[in-house]
């Protein structure tokens, strides 16, 4: 565990020390406080709560999450400096989860500083405050299992504009799969198991479903599932890589 606190460390300082930290946080919560108050016509609804933030926290994380996963490897694969790590006296699954750690505190934080919304809306009327607990743990998870994806990919190139745009590709076909549209597509020709199947590996569907207000453990799981899976995958990756 000393080993994963030192990469992640490491990870997280390297965010501050450059201007991608800042340049992330404005253009998030720019985005965010535009997507709420403009386009989710939070203040015509004459309802006070999150759900208009939550809906489009998906679509933020969709571009948001790639541009800080892609360096996480593929940056080191660039440099030649992931050899050294793979050579160091650490676990390459340390290694794996100290970097994620890093990437998803630091998407949480910006996350976290969307709060004066949570303010807003808490002062402009009388909101479920557990729906709304509920949808910022439904965002922090698919902030997760997006940058486990980028992960995932940025170990196996050492590009990180394709390492970019295949994530984004790849987050974006994970949140398709659970719209009605797609699935009523499906219909017409797969059994109901199958499209089952498919609406129960969309993150659409469980994040919809968090977003609700109700916490079931099916949905965390199947997060936790996905994450722990993902980045088992890049540590293989990034161990057959190291051969080549």
């Amino acid at each position: 565990m000393s080993a994963c606190r030192t990469i992640f460390g490491r990870e997280f300082s390297s965010y501050f020390a450059t201007p991608l930290a800042a340049v992330f946080l404005v253009v998030f919560l720019f985005l965010a406080g535009i997507f709420t108050f403009s386009m989710g016509t939070l203040f015509e609804r004459g309802q006070a709560d999150l759900r208009p933030f939550f809906q489009f926290v998906p679509w933020l994380f969709l571009f948001l999450a790639p541009a800080l996963s892609m360096r996480l490897w593929a940056e080191e694969r660039r440099l030649g400096t992931i050899e050294i790590i793979t050579t160091l006296p650490i676990g390459i699954g340390h290694a794996v989860t100290g970097k994620f750690l890093a990437a998803w505190l630091f998407s949480l934080f910006a996350l976290a500083l969307t709060f004066p919304i949570w303010i807003t809306v808490s002062w402009l009327g009388d909101p479920d405050q557990g729906a709304i607990v509920a949808g910022y743990l439904a965002s922090a998870m698919v902030a997760g299992i997006f940058l486990a994806i980028g992960s995932l990919v940025s170990a196996m190139t050492k590009n990180q504009v394709i390492a970019f745009v295949v994530t984004v590709v790849l987050c974006f076909l994970a949140l398709l799969t659970g719209f009605p549209v797609v699935l009523d597509f499906f219909r017409g020709w797969l059994p109901t198991d199958a499209i089952n199947l498919i609406a129960g590996v969309s993150v659409m569907t469980h994040f919809t479903s968090l977003m609700r207000g109700v916490i079931e453990v099916r949905d965390l799981v199947y997060f936790a599932t996905a994450i722990y899976a993902l980045l088992a995958a890049t540590a293989l990756m990034i161990d057959w890589r190291k051969s080549i």
